[in-house]
């Protein structure tokens, strides 16, 4: 499959490359781990900046994109410290206060306001799972090999077996093929996982992680309509064969987002451990 696609062979290794210091730092948890969810959001505000703001690189572009790496920082700072609610309350008011210094600035405040809402509100759900009493790692954990198994088994399935575009006016590489090979890997990733780390619902675990396979490839979708929006084919370049930060967590940032919404709505049950 990869012998003749360096593209392909440089996207798998770069992704497997990066695993082992994400999973090193979800084991420590708290300051460790809310160190590494902050220095991403501070890299995607720069990318978002970028995608949403090119044209304004005067004080009210370089404003509004530090504006959104400090209101990530203070909502990651605030939930690894204990206090959620308190996170909530500042991303709101920081998100609302975005919005007005763009307004005062002549920036489009859409995308200043829902671009600090969107950054810092994965920051706060990982940050806030991983630190569910006695359940938070393999909460983690296990969305993290969900959202991994959606991303490459969709790649690769949808290069190798091609077929009807998913959503061809948004991101045209992507196909029915892939959205359901992705799927059945997050479901098949989602049991197993579960299973590993001390779960016996495993048929609930699949279920949930297809769900949230699903999830993550809207995230993905999102972040492509922004890209051609901006006329750029990815976010950035620090990663080796995905382009910026966004291009690597678009699918995380909604995935994690939704199941913290589920356990809160639903209470813990909704979770695969008891």
């Amino acid at each position: 499959m990869f012998s003749g696609d360096p593209a392909a062979r440089l996207r798998l290794v770069s992704a497997l490359a990066m695993m082992p210091l994400a999973l090193g730092l979800v084991i420590l948890g708290a300051w460790p781990f809310a160190c590494l969810v902050a220095l991403a959001v501070v890299l995607m505000a720069i990318e978002w900046r970028r995608l949403t703001l090119a044209r304004f690189d005067g004080l009210g572009g370089t404003l509004a994109g530090w504006s959104a790496c400090a209101l990530g920082l203070i909502v990651a700072a605030l939930t690894a410290s204990g206090r959620p609610l308190e996170a909530v309350a500042v991303l709101c008011a920081g998100a609302l206060a975005a919005g007005a210094l763009a307004w005062h600035q002549r920036v489009p405040v859409l995308w200043i306001g829902l671009g600090a809402a969107y950054l810092a509100t994965p920051g706060l759900a990982l940050i806030w799972l991983r630190g569910l009493p006695q359940i938070g790692l393999q909460v983690v954990i296990w969305l993290l090999a969900v959202v991994w198994a959606t991303d490459i088994v969709a790649y690769l399935v949808g290069r190798a077996v091609g077929g009807p575009r998913l959503a061809p006016h948004i991101s045209p590489g992507k196909t029915w093929s892939g959205l359901c090979g992705g799927v059945v890997a997050a479901a098949l990733a989602g049991g197993v996982t579960a299973g590993v780390t001390g779960s016996e619902r495993l048929l609930h675990a699949a279920g949930l992680g297809g769900l949230l396979a699903i999830v993550a490839q809207i995230g993905d979708l999102i972040e492509s309509a922004l890209k051609r929006r901006a006329g750029v084919k990815d976010s950035g370049s620090l990663i080796p064969g995905h382009g910026g930060v966004l291009d690597r967590l678009d699918g995380l940032m909604l995935a994690a987002p939704v199941l913290a919404l589920l356990a809160l709505a639903l209470g813990p049950e909704v979770l695969p451990w008891p």
